[in-house]
């Protein structure tokens, strides 16, 4: 199994969607709230090239964020980045 990471904040729709995208395929992943924690939220700018949450990463390679990972489930891609399928 992938080690699967997503970068959250509290409140945040978009973050909801993406952890119930996973949830939904059955993978553990670790979410790093970086609300307050300003060395989080620089850690995932400088992985992500981005500042927004949520942010995904699959055994260290960034993936996106929740559109992104919707349109790779979308388009059956998903499952294989996550090991399912």
């Amino acid at each position: 199994m992938p080690d699967i990471q997503i970068y959250t904040s509290p409140f945040c729709g978009f973050c909801s969607r993406a952890k119930s995208l996973l949830a939904s395929k059955g993978v553990d992943f670790e979410e790093i709230d970086v609300t307050m924690n300003p060395g989080k939220r620089q850690e995932m700018a400088a992985r992500a090239g981005a500042n927004s949450v949520p942010q995904i990463f699959v055994d260290g390679n960034h993936i996106g964020d929740c559109q992104k990972i919707h349109d790779l489930d979308a388009t059956g891609r998903l499952g294989s980045l996550l090991g399912i399928g």
